[in-house]
């Protein structure tokens, strides 16, 4: 027969492990969000005009970091020119041909004319400046989709890499705008790069 001062002691240890098994399950949730944070998804502010319309200053996105090699049209957070934190569009990948522009204003990738009025600004055009470039293998030609607000690839030519930028330096590809949630949006690849091979 249990007597009363061991079922005190029970209810206390009781109460003792119930204390410690929270304390735990918070702590593993502390570590699933970092590891998540570090190595699956991150959050990203927005620092300019250069993505807008479709980014606006201000803007925070949710970045992909096991997103595997980037694609024409994806939105991509990469280390920049000045080794800071860059957010631009891929326009072309290693082996591409980009060249502004055909007889209609509009850039080329290997020969097909993009269509960019779902994500160009709207006052905007695609180029004030011409250029052909071959973007070398692993790496990416990117340009902002506010053309002249954006130190893009164009700006970049006289770098290393003739403005590319190295597919290791990128970071991400930013799947969503989840802040002001009154934009809220899901970010994806433009119909008009499914036609570029």
């Amino acid at each position: 027969m249990t007597t009363e001062p061991e079922v005190e002691k029970g209810k206390r240890r009781g109460k003792g492990g119930g204390l410690r098994e929270s304390l735990f399950l918070l702590v593993c949730g502390v570590v699933v969000a970092l590891l998540l944070q570090v190595f699956v998804f991150q959050s990203f502010y927005i620092p300019s005009e250069s993505m807008e319309s479709t980014l606006r200053e201000g803007d925070r996105v949710v970045v992909n970091k096991l997103h595997g090699a980037s694609e024409r049209g994806d939105i991509v957070v990469f280390r920049g020119w000045n080794n800071q934190d860059t957010i631009k569009r891929v326009i072309g990948v290693g082996g591409d041909t980009v060249k502004c522009c055909d007889a209609k204003r509009r850039i080329t990738v290997n020969g097909v004319p993009l269509n960019e009025g779902s994500y160009l600004y709207s006052e905007d055009f695609p180029s004030g400046d011409e250029f052909e470039k071959v973007v070398p293998e692993g790496r990416l030609w990117v340009m902002g989709d506010h053309r002249t607000a954006s130190a893009d690839s164009r700006a970049q030519e006289e770098r290393l890499g003739e403005g590319t930028v190295a597919e290791e330096d990128v970071i991400g590809r930013a799947i969503v705008i989840y802040w002001p949630f009154s934009r809220a949006a899901v970010l994806s690849r433009p119909e008009s790069f499914l036609k570029v091979r």
